[in-house]
């Protein structure tokens, strides 16, 4: 799962360099991606017996601020700063819900794979190389 997390934005810097035929194929498979990672996290949930749910959280540290003297000159002081960073935190699910969700999703990609690729198909068709 954590291979998404690093692909994805690998993916976009790709994708902005993409040709007209790579976007539209891109874009034709973007359900069926949108599936596998939602049938990644659910199988995650099911070999761990929980989900993981992103939380924002807020912490103060202390950094370096400068100011400026009523001569001209400038100074440093330790000030206050606020920061926002974004944690995991395991959250119960139930695992056999869980599991029925799965195989819908399963099913739903296997449903999504014929226009998948026949909207690749019409991509190569309107994009030839």
């Amino acid at each position: 799962m954590r291979l998404a997390f690093v692909a994805l934005p690998a993916l976009a810097l790709l994708a902005a360099c993409a040709t007209p035929r790579e976007a539209c194929i891109s874009d034709a498979r973007a359900f069926v991606r949108s599936l596998d990672n939602r049938i990644a996290t659910a199988e995650g949930n099911i070999s761990r017996g929980y989900a993981l749910a992103n939380v924002q959280d807020t912490r103060i540290v202390t950094g370096i601020c400068t100011g400026t003297n009523s001569d001209g000159t400038t100074f440093t002081y330790e000030c206050p700063q606020t920061e926002t960073y974004n944690r995991q935190e395991p959250v119960a699910i139930d695992v056999a819900e869980e599991r029925v969700k799965l195989a819908d999703l399963r099913q739903q990609r296997q449903a999504a794979i014929p226009a998948m690729n026949a909207a690749v198909q019409q991509c190569i068709a309107i994009h030839p190389e």
